[in-house]
């Protein structure tokens, strides 16, 4: 009788292996896909959310004066010397009217924009 036990036992196992696994894979896979946040500034003290195509939970950041500059040929990054001309695609409006950064952060594409947040620009 005991062997029978033993018997059934180690046939139930891999069966409930299986559903644990199958069970995390769909956590995991419909878990929303979540952008992280820019701190809070006095234009938005509840701060917001960078798109999730702009970042990998890590890539952007607010940027310190003088990170990003507004010359005639676009925003040139200091750090870089990389220009972003105006009209690209990877220029977007800046919910709390500060410069924002998104930039890969390893690989080949290291320090390459992603997407900058600008805020309206001057006259």
């Amino acid at each position: 009788m005991f062997a029978a036990t033993i018997r059934q036992a180690k046939a139930v196992e891999p069966v409930g292996r299986f559903l644990f696994f199958l069970a995390a894979a769909v956590v995991v896979l419909t878990a929303p896909a979540l952008a992280h946040d820019a701190k809070p500034t006095a234009a938005l003290p509840q701060g917001w959310s960078y798109p999730f195509a702009c970042c990998a939970n890590y890539d952007c950041r607010t940027t310190h004066s003088g990170e990003v500059l507004e010359k005639p040929e676009g925003y040139v990054i200091a750090g870089t010397g990389e220009v972003v001309p105006m009209t690209d695609k990877r220029v977007k409006d800046s919910p709390d009217g500060e410069f924002h950064w998104c930039a890969h952060q390893a690989g080949l594409d290291a320090g390459k924009t992603i997407c900058l947040f600008v805020p309206p620009r001057s006259y």
